[in-house]
């Protein structure tokens, strides 16, 4: 059976190709905004975060109508760090447009997305966005992706795969696309026909008056409680009807409260919902996403939504430092676990678990801005605690140690190859290509372990004065390439507690590059700042200068010291050794030993 004027699509795309300027420009030109109202750019990043790093973090809904026809459009993240969010968002639609730069062409997370589609046997268009780039390569760009997609097919197998895929050429910013890249459109018309047209399948459900719905996302609303959101795949749910929730290990019969559907970027109350409709269901005490609600007299359940695992781990901790409790609201292991509870259930790809230590957890994500993006939610929220370096997670096979590796893939410009190669190789990466992109851009490939990334997007974006671009995708689990540092350079560490002075930092600027400014608390254990060196170094940041009565000739001069940037979360994340701890507070981040007291410290640092 088929829901008839009805598609439910997503859009996926590599980060930062456009994906929700694009969702803009088709809910306006769909008449979906009120005339009066005022619209914020990029609408559908909601989020604080999102707003603020220009970036989406979590797959969004919305529908609209256009000729007679219900859209429910999903926006899907564009970074490899949350596919766990494109994964289960896919399973809600039949079809997806596949946005890809007009110069950029196809970059690792569009290769990850549509293997994803693919799987699940979505219908794919291809939009070339951002085509009045200068820059643009419109004919490569095309060439690239149908490459790609008959690569893919290739590789999954896919026997019947139709290669006559639809092809549209847009600038989702100045709200124009058409079938032909020689004559711009005037609106972005073609892509909601296509949208709407015979091309996309109507949702495919399964014939039956009982209910049958996989939970593939969380909400919470203030009146209503939990709600679990997914879509029907047989039968009818009505409100005040009972059904059953069946979970992991238990089936618990419940009655929904309140069914919405997604309207323009709200959602709308109704008192019942056909089979291929997205709903969000209210009712429910306790639910998990991959959970399967269905009628109380036929409990069948639809297999849980499977993620690719995590990578990447890193230990929380309850903050243990002299200036714990100075400034965050929430201190305790029970507040911390609570909230990492909370947060994996509302991300499949994020696990937790404890250790032998009470204060301390280990989070596990698949790369480390996913792990950065929920530790800066933690902190906005009032906490106090401490993460550790993140690590890649090992895997034995057989007698083998082996470790994830990725395939990295960089735009740069022509004069960056040189320390991109030299940091790389220290890095264990190895050159798999290099070609060039336009006149004065080269576009370079790598194969290399997971650890060696952790910590070098600082590194590649000052190598590359900030015109880099850098992607990478999960390649599978190779064996270990042996002991790697984490950085080529020590820690210059506060050997006292006290109040930094001018005095004593400006007798330092020799030792390297500082992380405080006078006036700051330091205590035994913080890291102030990079050493020079490739070892540690104690110092004393509190030292100040000895007067006397004795005039001399050189007289007291006005100190003046390099500027030195606030700290932040990503930084201090990427910069940290595993022997380390960065102590996050709602005013503050700061860097420490795992073991403060000098004497019980090496200064010798190893790779591991």
């Amino acid at each position: 059976m088929k829901a008839n004027k009805m598609k439910n699509l997503a859009i996926v795309a590599h980060v930062d190709h456009g994906k929700t300027t694009l969702v803009d420009g088709l809910l306006s030109a769909s008449g979906s905004f009120d005339e009066r109202a005022e619209v914020v750019e990029r609408v559908m990043d909601s989020g604080e975060l999102e707003r603020e790093r220009g970036i989406t973090i979590s797959a969004k809904n919305c529908s609209f109508t256009w000729k007679g026809h219900k859209i429910n459009l999903l926006d899907t993240p564009g970074h490899a760090d949350f596919g766990g969010e494109v994964e289960r968002s896919l399973m809600m639609v039949d079809g997806v447009l596949l946005l890809v730069d007009a110069s950029e062409g196809p970059l690792p997370q569009t290769r990850f997305v549509l293997t994803k589609a693919l799987e699940k046997g979505c219908k794919v268009g291809v939009i070339i966005n951002k085509i009045d780039r200068a820059d643009e390569r419109i004919s490569e760009v095309k060439a690239e992706v149908e490459d790609l997609l008959l690569e893919l097919a290739t590789y999954l197998n896919i026997e019947d795969f139709d290669l006559e895929i639809p092809f549209l050429y847009a600038s989702a910013r100045d709200g124009h696309a058409s079938t032909d890249p020689k004559n711009w459109g005037k609106d972005l018309t073609p892509i909601l026909d296509l949208m709407v047209s015979d091309y996309y399948p109507s949702p495919r459900v399964v014939e039956g008056p009982e209910l049958q719905l996989l939970v593939t996302s969380l909400g919470y609303s203030p009146y209503l409680g939990q709600q679990a959101i997914g879509r029907i795949l047989r039968g009818t749910v009505k409100k005040n009807g009972q059904y059953t929730l069946i979970a992991k290990n238990k089936l618990k019969n419940f009655k929904v409260t309140a069914i919405e559907v997604f309207d323009r970027l709200g959602r709308a109350q109704v008192d019942e919902a056909e089979a291929g409709e997205i709903v969000i269901l209210s009712g429910l005490d306790e639910v998990h996403i991959g959970d399967t609600i269905s009628a109380v007299d036929k409990q069948e359940a639809l297999p849980r939504v499977e993620v690719e695992p995590p990578t990447v781990s890193v230990h929380v901790s309850v903050n243990t430092s002299p200036s714990s409790g100075k400034d965050g609201e929430y201190l305790t292991s029970r507040k911390l676990e609570e909230f990492l509870n909370e947060v994996c259930r509302q991300n499949v790809a994020l696990k937790y678990e404890g250790t032998e230590d009470s204060k301390v957890f280990i989070l596990k994500g698949r790369g480390e801005l996913q792990l950065g993006i929920v530790f800066e939610e933690l902190r906005r929220k009032g906490f106090e605690f401490m993460v550790s370096r993140p690590e890649v997670l090992f895997q034995e096979d057989g007698d083998t140690k082996t470790e994830p590796f990725e395939k990295v893939v960089m735009d740069i410009p022509q004069d960056c190859t040189g320390p991109i190669t030299e940091k790389l190789s220290i890095r264990k990466g190895i050159m798999e290509g290099m070609v060039p992109m336009g006149e004065n851009r080269i576009r370079m490939e790598f194969i290399i372990p997971s650890r060696g990334l952790i910590g070098y997007r600082t590194v590649f974006l000052t190598d590359t004065r900030g015109e880099g671009i850098m992607s990478s995708y999960f390649l599978g689990y190779r064996p270990w390439v042996g002991p790697m540092l984490a950085r080529n350079c020590g820690a210059i560490i506060s050997d006292r507690m006290g109040k930094a002075t001018s005095y004593a930092l400006f007798n330092l600027i020799s030792s390297g590059r500082q992380f405080i400014t006078p006036g700051m608390e330091v205590y035994e254990g913080m890291v102030i700042g990079e050493h020079t060196r490739i070892n540690d170094i104690n110092v004393n940041p509190a030292k100040e200068k000895q007067l006397t009565n004795v005039r001399t000739k050189n007289k007291d001069e006005n100190v003046i010291l390099p500027p030195v940037p606030p700290m932040t979360l990503d930084f201090a994340l990427d910069w940290i050794d595993s022997d380390e701890w960065v102590e996050v507070t709602p005013s503050y981040v700061r860097i420490r030993k795992k073991v403060m007291q000098q004497n019980l410290r090496s200064v010798v640092r190893k790779g591991g």
